[in-house]
């Protein structure tokens, strides 16, 4: 199990409570908050520059460290764009991916996740569009251009200045916020709030206590909500059944009442467990580090409970799932308004 001591989860603690953080982390941060301005300005001065690529770019972003939603919106967005007759590509950095120094990396359904990251391998599988994964974003645009895509979607790198882009949608827990609105480390801020008013969209994921700061934040920009719903469960022991188009699922509320392990290696474990608490289950939390790299052995708790899973966290145990392992699959349900928006400017771009 993980340490839940270490630097991360202490740091997270810090930046989710109401006191204020220690002073070295605000002068850290104030140091911080110098290099993003300067940064931005020298894009913004043609000091850096920004390359574009002869298709449309869509980045699907956050303004904080860990999950948000950005994920499922990307989903979500792809199949809205396949709708009407589009083809789409994503690039991605490929978060804890290994290498990736030489040229972009097309991710395919059965790709390592511990190669090309574990978001990269998940946006494959349920999309079945080219997915490229490149540190180097114009690069992995590039390439995508190359194999004929005609929309590029971008999940992460709203702060990857580099590549030029069309639109951005910011995505932000609205149970998280903010945090306690610092800039890292003092906060999980990577950016200041005021570059939500450059930003296309805002896009607020579920329901929270922070999601009326966001709104008294968002007041000159387009705001949508997101709602994140989860209703069946695949067991990874079938995971060749489902890929080819037979359906092994359960129901979610099936195991109602009945406890369960649930593992989450993902920036927020706690929306997952909380998930699965709403759907009436007996939740035995197990949160590790998001993009955590999974050995057998944490996968076994010597009974015979369900162990579940987030899809993220499912495709990099699926060689060593015990029989009794499931994961859940989320989609993103958003207003049509929302991909209205987003299909204006690309077209007249």
């Amino acid at each position: 199990m993980p340490n839940s001591t270490s630097a991360s989860t202490r740091l997270q603690r810090i930046w989710y409570r109401d006191q204020p953080p220690p002073w070295p982390l605000r002068a850290l941060s104030t140091l911080f908050a110098i290099v993003v301005r300067l940064r931005a300005r020298a894009y913004a001065s043609g000091l850096l520059q920004t390359h574009r690529v002869a298709r449309p770019v869509i980045v699907v972003g956050n303004l904080t460290v860990g999950g948000t939603g950005k994920t499922p919106l990307v989903i979500w967005l792809v199949e809205q764009l396949r709708a009407q007759g589009l083809r789409p590509g994503v690039v991605l950095r490929g978060y804890a991916a290994r290498g990736g120094g030489g040229a972009p990396r097309m991710v395919e359904s059965d790709s390592d996740p511990a190669e090309v990251g574990d978001e990269a391998v998940l946006l494959r599988l349920r999309t079945g569009v080219p997915v490229a994964v490149d540190r180097d974003r114009v690069r992995a645009a590039q390439a995508l251009v190359n194999q004929g895509v005609d929309v590029i979607v971008a999940d992460d790198g709203l702060q990857h200045l580099r590549l030029g882009r069309d639109y951005e949608l910011v995505v932000i827990d609205a149970a998280r916020g903010f945090g306690n609105g610092y800039l890292l480390p003092a906060g999980p801020l990577r950016e200041p709030r005021t570059r939500l008013r450059q930003v296309g969209a805002v896009v607020l994921n579920g329901e929270g206590h922070a999601g009326a700061a966001v709104r008294a934040e968002c007041q000159t920009q387009p705001l949508f909500s997101m709602w994140l719903r989860g209703e069946r469960l695949y067991p990874l022991a079938a995971a060749s059944a489902r890929a080819a188009g037979t359906d092994t699922s359960i129901a979610l509320a099936s195991l109602a009442g009945r406890r369960v392990h649930a593992i989450a290696g993902i920036g927020n474990p706690q929306r997952f467990f909380d998930q699965l608490h709403l759907a009436g289950l007996t939740v035995i939390a197990h949160p590790f580090p998001d993009h955590h790299r999974y050995r057998g052995l944490e996968l076994q708790f010597n009974d015979d409970l369900p162990v579940l899973m987030t899809e993220k966290d499912a495709v990099k145990c699926v060689s060593f799932a015990p029989p009794n392992a499931w994961a859940l699959r989320v989609d993103a349900e958003l207003p049509a308004a929302l991909f209205a928006a987003v299909q204006e400017k690309i077209d007249g771009s």
